[in-house]
């Protein structure tokens, strides 16, 4: 399954969002560190979800990275915008 794929689906199990973009801006950054060659190191995620509303900014972002669970390991970079 393909890392985006694998981010959409764990995303959507943990906060049923009312809106999941994943773009997978990898080949932005070929050639850069942290670009491993698999095409799957770098990602912008936008998500909106009823779960994040009462939470401050660091919250989301780590209750994110909690749900993206082992896949942290294997991406290099995620920008985050979380409403």
């Amino acid at each position: 399954m393909a890392v985006k794929d694998e981010i959409e689906d764990r995303l959507t199990a943990a906060f049923h969002p009312s809106l999941l973009k994943v773009v997978n801006e990898s080949h932005r950054h070929a050639g850069h560190a942290g670009d491993d060659g698999t095409g799957e190191s770098h990602f912008h995620i936008t998500i909106r979800a009823e779960a994040f509303r009462d939470m401050p900014r660091l919250a989301r972002h780590r209750a994110v990275q909690k749900a993206l669970g082992d896949l942290n390991n294997r991406i290099h970079a995620i920008a985050l915008d979380i409403g």
